[in-house]
């Protein structure tokens, strides 16, 4: 019998993955950390993009020195202070050229003066908008005044005070101040402690440390003999100005024909310290002072009031 020739055929196994298959599990695991990189980088990249405009444009707190008061608003606040309208008779208490003449002095403050006002008045709220960028505090005898302004405009800073003086007795009131001139009356001295009978030192505590710019005293009464006056209100401005101004420290008296604020004024402010006189206000600049050097007179010269005061 003849041999029979026998053949191998090899079959590629159906249970053996393809070499592709080999290669593409392989590299599944690099694939999926370049997605995960592409994906963590886009959305890094879009979170910038939308926070972006906000970090831009988010205001910080500026340190630059405000604007004075815009030209055109200054002019029209001065404008309607000073213009009576058609149905009024009664004008206003201060002149034109008197507003004129203290809203100069505030507009040369830079960056807002620190402005101290002695009298509730017409023109309360224009004190208060022409010192906008500044510090404007009120002082006055009645406090239902001060509290139904404050109810009206709650951003203005006012106190109330009691004055212990009267216009009648403006001469005792001068001679006492004289013979405390060394002491409790002396013109460089934190008035919260003082126990001068002129002084005014039951304002907060923060009054007394501030630095004021400008002082103007159009108040209290004083027009009749019982009226408190502006005796005390003129000595607490000479002695702010002298120990806590700044170098020199502008001083307004209105009515200053009056005898109260005549007499008090050359006293406590001095006149060699008046630059002008404009009506009936009365502009002074006080220069501050050291105690140790410059004595305990107000005044370099004696006030020409000081003779009659002081006759029987």
């Amino acid at each position: 019998m003849k041999p029979t020739t026998k053949f191998i055929v090899l079959h590629p196994s159906i249970h053996k993955p393809p070499l592709t298959t080999t290669i593409t599990t392989t590299t599944h695991p690099r694939l999926y950390l370049f997605t995960l990189f592409i994906l963590l980088s886009l959305l890094l990249t879009f979170s910038l993009i939308t926070t972006l405009p906000y970090t831009t444009t988010t205001p910080t707190p500026t340190t630059t020195t405000p604007h004075p008061l815009p030209t055109t608003v200054h002019d029209a606040l001065l404008h309607y202070a000073t213009t009576t309208a058609p149905n009024l008779t009664t004008p206003p208490r201060m002149t034109p050229a008197e507003l004129t003449s203290i809203a100069t002095v505030l507009r040369r403050c830079s960056a807002g003066c620190n402005f101290l006002i002695f009298g509730l008045t017409h023109e309360t709220l224009l004190w208060h908008a022409l010192n906008v960028y500044g510090r404007t505090t009120f002082v006055d005898e009645n406090p239902y005044f001060i509290s139904k302004l404050e109810e009206k405009h709650p951003g203005i800073e006012a106190y109330d005070v009691q004055f212990t003086t009267k216009v009648s007795e403006l001469k005792e009131l001068m001679n006492y101040a004289r013979s405390e001139l060394r002491n409790e009356c002396r013109p460089v001295q934190n008035l919260l402690f003082s126990e001068c009978k002129l002084a005014i030192n039951d304002l907060p505590n923060h009054v007394y440390d501030v630095a004021w710019d400008v002082i103007l005293v159009d108040g209290p009464r004083g027009y009749f003999p019982k009226a408190p006056g502006r005796l005390s209100a003129i000595f607490t401005a000479g002695v702010l100005a002298r120990s806590v101004g700044t170098d020199k420290t502008h001083v307004f008296v209105h009515e200053f024909d009056r005898e109260v604020e005549k007499v008090s004024s050359d006293e406590f402010l001095c006149s060699e310290n008046l630059v002008e006189r404009v009506g009936s206000l009365g502009h002074f600049v006080v220069e501050k002072r050291d105690l140790s050097v410059d004595g305990y007179q107000f005044c370099r010269n004696p006030p020409l009031s000081a003779v009659a005061l002081t006759e029987p």
